[in-house]
């Protein structure tokens, strides 16, 4: 089976291995990947062209079987779609419904959109996305490589558009699925954030007691915890007050880190040791982090002092026992 599972994620299991990646469900385009699956994990064995540019949204596939599909749009509640049933395609095919009157979405950027999936058969709900609002996909090489009727069917279209994407069912199953019909609205596209090199800010004196950090000759924190007593709450400490966008739970960040055991102050792991930063979703990682990382603000550096129980507990993980102490830079956010 072809995987879908997030880089971020697996970076957060490298730096944190003892916290599964959060379940697939969660994920926007895993769960839109499944409803029109495997039509396209054919199209990933068999390969496929890949154009030079994308200066407009491309269709792909037998087109006139979706020329009886109308979309009536009702704003941020899912549209009313409408087609002559049944509806019957044998290939995975892509077409621009309604044209939108935004600026158009440009490789490399995130979109957001919102989709609503029916029954090629008799037009029942699938899925209703609308009542999520709007989710973000990241319009990387990586999506190109592994969905380009995907990424191509996004990549060039005006905002406010609604595209059809029909995916036929699994005709080898022991009851062959029905035909799947996917219409989504481009809601809005922005540029990624740019990623700092190292934290910016205002530094800030922190109050006696914590952990005390200090850089080497390379720029590298170091942590002593000599003397510091046992947290009895966490404690999420700005060493450096960046001034960037404030982190929510629901986003995936950028940082470099440190950690380091409280008792002893052994350091069991550093993204500085790697010599690259890493990425995870907020809502992949140790509770300390989730809930200390949440309000601060892109170019900050946070001194986290956590207590074990929402570290790895009792257990540990490795050498990575009891109440820890991390340093984290916090270098952007999307």
């Amino acid at each position: 089976m072809v995987s879908f599972q997030e880089p971020h994620c697996l970076d957060a299991q490298r730096a944190f291995p003892s916290v599964p990646c959060p379940d697939e469900s969660v994920f926007f385009v895993r769960r839109l990947l499944a409803i029109l699956l495997p039509a396209l994990l054919l199209i990933t064995a068999c390969g496929g062209s890949t154009p030079a540019a994308e200066p407009t949204s491309q269709s792909a596939g037998d087109t006139s079987k979706l020329d009886s599909v109308k979309v009536t749009d009702n704003g941020d509640k899912a549209p009313g779609v409408e087609f002559s049933k049944p509806l019957t395609v044998t290939e995975p095919t892509v077409k621009m419904v309604v044209e939108g009157d935004g600026e158009r979405v440009k490789a490399g950027q995130t979109a957001e959109l919102m989709y609503l999936a029916v029954d090629g058969n008799d037009g029942k709900t699938v899925e209703d996305a609308y009542a999520n609002g709007p989710q973000p996909i990241e319009l990387t090489d990586e999506l190109k490589t592994g969905n380009e009727q995907i990424y191509n069917a996004i990549v060039g279209a005006k905002i406010g558009s609604q595209i059809a994407f029909a995916a036929p069912g699994n005709a080898a199953a022991s009851a062959p699925a029905s035909t799947q019909l996917v219409v989504f609205k481009l809601v809005s596209a922005k540029d990624p954030a740019p990623v700092l090199e190292k934290p910016e800010g205002e530094t800030v004196t922190p109050p006696a007691g914590l952990p005390t950090v200090k850089e080497d000759d390379k720029g590298i924190p170091q942590i002593s915890v000599e003397g510091v007593a046992a947290p009895k709450e966490l404690i999420a400490q700005d060493l450096i007050k960046g001034t960037g966008a404030a982190v929510k739970a629901s986003d995936t960040l950028t940082v470099n880190y440190v950690g380091v055991t409280l008792t002893g102050g052994t350091k069991f792991d550093s993204s500085y040791d790697r010599g690259e930063s890493t990425s995870f979703p907020l809502t992949g990682v140790i509770k300390g982090w989730t809930q200390g990382l949440e309000g601060k603000t892109v170019g900050s550096r946070v001194l986290l002092v956590i207590p074990q129980d929402l570290a790895y507990g009792e257990a540990g993980q490795g050498e990575a026992k009891g109440d820890l102490v991390f340093v984290v830079d916090i270098l952007g956010v999307k």
